[in-house]
């Protein structure tokens, strides 16, 4: 027979266990979820992660943990998820490079409209199209005749060969009418270093922002659906007449693997989008440069779906594909 003592020692062993490990089968979470961001740290993709990963804990009661995944672009993260097991607990925090974007530049070992099932949006992300100092140009028409005048001697830098920040770049240069050397590093956070250090002369990413406001960058123009309300005074690149049919918007949304249950979308959906409401959520996400914006898995799925079309048909043009 089990003694009073054993059996009380149990119950209380029991009692200090977290109520996701008592998960009955097939209950969701069960475990702690890895969150898996295919960008370094310090990237605005790995600022997203952090934030949103913390805000999902809360709420779902496991933890959420945050994985650096780094390489190729975003892809080899990305691969990880789309080959992980389909059950909720890994997931992807992806922009619209590793999806739209990198897929039609190289094998990256995953179909991102086959392999991944959308779950939630953080919001479309404005960048800023921004400088060193150095550039003489205050305005982007200023800095496009400067290009013209000097072929080939401007360069962007941006967080890998396929993110938002290259295909900017070369759209810029082909509405423009001039040319500019692409120089990619691993992630934005070292991409806008060399511009704040003058190695590189622009940028097209919201992680120029605090480089702007602490005067190691200029400003010129805002990519985005209207003016970021961090920056009041700069003018998106539509009121200057520049970038109106550029293909693709910047996003940053949550995916797992293709074939996760449905009650398992839902559950992570909600709880995603509820977080969204959080004012301290909300004005996090407005820093790294987001409009925070709740939508349902299948409005991501569209969006996905008709960027990956229209960036494809870009990329053919411009001859980066």
């Amino acid at each position: 027979m089990m003694s009073r003592r054993l059996l009380l020692g149990t119950g209380l062993a029991a009692a200090a266990l977290p109520a996701w490990a008592s998960s009955g089968p097939g209950e969701f979470p069960a475990r702690p979820i890895r969150y898996l961001c295919p960008y370094p740290p310090g990237a605005t993709n790995d600022n997203v992660s952090r934030l949103m990963s913390r805000a999902l804990a809360a709420r779902l009661g496991v933890p959420v943990l945050v994985e650096n995944r780094a390489g190729a672009g975003g892809t080899v993260g990305t691969r990880q998820v789309a080959d992980a097991r389909p059950d909720g607990h890994m997931l992807l925090n992806a922009s619209a490079g590793n999806l739209t974007i990198a897929p039609h530049l190289s094998a990256v070992g995953y179909d991102p409209l086959r392999d991944l099932a959308p779950i939630a949006s953080a919001g479309e992300s404005y960048s800023l199209v921004a400088v060193h100092p150095s550039v003489p140009a205050h305005t982007l028409p200023e800095l496009i005749a400067f290009a013209r005048r000097q072929p080939g001697i401007l360069n962007y830098s941006s967080a890998g060969i396929g993110s938002a920040g290259h295909l900017r770049g070369a759209l810029l240069a082909e509405e423009g009418r001039f040319e500019a050397v692409h120089v990619p590093f691993p992630g934005s956070a070292p991409a806008a270093n060399s511009v704040a250090a003058g190695d590189c002369h622009l940028i097209i990413d919201p992680i120029a922002a605090p480089h702007v406001q602490a005067g190691r960058l200029r400003a010129l123009a805002v990519i985005g659906p209207d003016r970021w309300d961090a920056f009041p005074e700069v003018p998106t690149a539509a009121e200057l007449g520049i970038g109106q049919d550029w293909p693709g918007s910047g996003w940053f949304g949550l995916f797992a693997p293709a074939s996760t249950p449905a009650s398992v979308i839902e559950r992570l959906n909600r709880d995603f989008n509820d977080s969204l409401g959080e004012p301290e959520v909300d004005a996090a996400l407005r820093r790294f440069g987001l409009r925070p914006e709740a939508i349902a898995p299948h409005e991501l799925g569209r969006r996905v779906a008709a960027d990956h079309a229209a960036i494809g048909e870009a990329l053919r043009r411009l001859r980066i594909a």
